[in-house]
């Protein structure tokens, strides 16, 4: 059977149709039958007081019939059809099927479409005027009956019913079963949306408190309000966001204290400018330390507790898959589909943070490979702007230390132009010149420039210039309103290996 139809429906919404979907069937079914049953006993009611009002009358109706006395019977027949307003109209025909008498009900506007009929026979009795000695009867009772003999058929009694009364009484009844039954099927659904919301509300707080985690609240409190999956799920999610939210705080009074520490060896280092390059580069080393080291703990332990929860959700799914299956276990399955899938964005946006605070590329692939994968990164994510590399030389002997400082440099370039330039083409050149022992980095683009005259550094270009002066490099900005920007570096390469 294809349920799509309700995949867009909301839990409480199928809840509510699949506890009323089989109470509304039973509802219909007994109104139905109900009104048949009754339309039934209307019927049969009718044909049997018909044919005993016919076999009546007509055991009645002999001696007037046979005598010619028709206004005796005319009257009998007028009384029993005006107290009864079941019936529509009585006839009495002779032998010869001609009409005698016939009464119609001044109450009933509708009769039904038979009659019900009685021959009316004329009777014989047997009278034995002697004694089983053979003396005749003088006077006395007989305590038997005397024999009747049927002969001939008289003539006949029809009987028409009406309906109608009965009718308007058992649609009277029918209307009272029916109130009776609405009322029922109203507390049915009463009962139904109470029970919808006892699942909806503790799943629409866990889904909540998730969000909650994923937007950087980790102080969510999460109540079990409920037991068995739904009670395993709120607990699991209060569980991982205590956990998140003291790896959160460790690790923010860690960067505290050593960008503290940093902070104020740099204020340190400013105050000699003779050591200054020697500080800053020192600095920009341990700031890449420390990002490696944070970027690991991110991995080791903000991954590891959404990989917990990932898994908690993957064994509810498992667990449901051991009940017996229905809507309702379908729609557990699904939440924790959902959950499986926060966690896993969760756990790809905690990637995206390693990668951002430590490239690992630059390990794996070197500074030639880092930077080609950067501006393909780049070049496909932005659509708006066309990126393009070229490089001439071995990259592979570079020091640590100079490769992350080029990236870095690299990477300011690049997001100044896509923050600032608005440009739609760019290109980064890198040159290992073996002349000199120098690395050439060259970025271009064509967007709006700037007035090198004028305008004032940025954070952004302040970070590359000390960057460069800190390997002993230089670095020049070449642009113009609206005919882009130039930026070339020189970085020494003996200084630094």
């Amino acid at each position: 059977m294809n349920l799509r139809f309700w995949q867009s429906w909301s839990i409480g919404t199928r809840m509510a149709f699949i506890t009323m979907l089989p109470v509304v069937f039973l509802f219909s079914s007994f109104v139905g039958y109900s009104w048949y049953s009754h339309r039934a006993q209307v019927a049969l009611e009718l044909e049997e007081r018909g044919r005993i009002l016919a076999k009546a009358l007509a055991e009645t109706s002999e001696y007037n019939v046979i005598s010619g006395n028709l206004s005796d019977l005319r009257l009998t027949i007028n009384g029993l059809v005006q107290s009864d307003k079941s019936i529509h109209r009585i006839d009495v025909v002779d032998a010869n099927q001609k009409g005698a008498i016939s009464v119609i009900s001044q109450n009933s506007a509708i009769g039904e479409d038979r009659f019900y009929e009685a021959p009316i026979k004329k009777q014989m009795i047997w009278i034995n005027l002697f004694s089983d000695n053979g003396v005749p009867h003088v006077s006395g009772s007989s305590d038997t009956k005397p024999t009747t003999v049927p002969t001939e058929v008289v003539g006949y009694v029809r009987v028409t019913m009406s309906p109608t009364n009965m009718l308007h009484k058992q649609a009277r009844r029918f209307q009272v079963e029916l109130a009776m039954a609405a009322l029922a099927l109203v507390v049915s659904g009463a009962l139904a949306y109470v029970l919808a919301r006892s699942l909806t509300i503790p799943l629409k707080s866990s889904i909540g408190a998730l969000r909650e985690i994923r937007g950087g609240n980790y102080q969510v409190e999460l109540p079990v309000t409920t037991g068995g999956e739904v009670g395993e799920l709120q607990e699991s999610i209060t569980e991982m966001s205590v956990a998140l939210g003291r790896s959160r705080q460790d690790l923010e009074n860690k960067v505290a204290e050593r960008t503290k520490d940093l902070v104020e060896s740099r204020n340190e280092a400013l105050k000699a400018d003779a050591d200054k390059r020697k500080l800053i580069q020192k600095v920009n080393s341990i700031v890449e330390d420390e990002r490696k080291s944070i970027a690991i703990e991110i991995h080791d332990e903000l991954n590891a507790s959404l990989i917990a929860a990932r898994l908690e959700s993957q064994s509810i799914l498992h667990l449901a898959g051991k009940v017996e299956q229905g809507p309702m276990i379908d729609e557990i399955k699904q939440k924790s589909q959902a959950i499986t899938k926060l966690t896993l964005d969760l756990y790809a946006s905690g990637r995206r943070l390693v990668r951002r605070l430590r490239p690992e590329v630059l390990d794996m692939l070197g500074l030639h490979g880092a930077v080609e994968e950067m501006i393909r990164h780049y070049d496909a994510s932005h659509p708006e702007c066309h990126f393009q590399f070229h490089s001439d030389g071995d990259f592979s002997g570079l020091g640590s230390e100079l490769a992350i400082s080029a990236y870095r440099i690299v990477q300011e370039a690049l997001s100044n132009v896509l923050k600032h330039a608005g440009a739609t083409h760019a290109q980064v050149a890198m040159t290992l010149s073996e002349q000199d022992d120098t690395l050439h980095i060259e970025i271009a683009d064509d967007g709006a420039g700037f007035s090198t005259a004028s305008a004032s550094s940025g954070i952004g270009i302040i970070g590359m210039r000390e960057r460069v002066y800190a390997l002993g490099g230089t670095i020049d900005f070449s642009s113009e309103p609206d005919k882009g920007t130039v930026v070339g570096i020189a970085l020494p390469i003996a200084q630094t290996v």
